[in-house]
């Protein structure tokens, strides 16, 4: 199983499992469909909304791991 990092890419993100995009949205990043969010890092994205990249990191291989 692949293991989310914060330097991973949300274009990567979202092709390991489409089912992030809607975790993303619910921690606030409704932005994931825009062209150039696919090119932001987790980390990068993370700072923008105001949220702490690496509570966001576990909670991503948390719902991984539990799917």
């Amino acid at each position: 199983m692949a293991k989310i990092t914060k330097d991973m890419l949300i274009g990567q993100l979202l092709q390991l499992n489409p089912n992030i995009a809607p975790i993303l949205m619910r921690e606030g990043m409704h932005c994931i469909g825009c062209p150039s969010s696919q090119m932001e890092s987790l980390e990068e994205a993370a700072m923008v909304h105001g949220m702490d990249a690496d509570v966001l990191v576990a909670r991503l291989n948390n719902f991984l791991e539990a799917e």
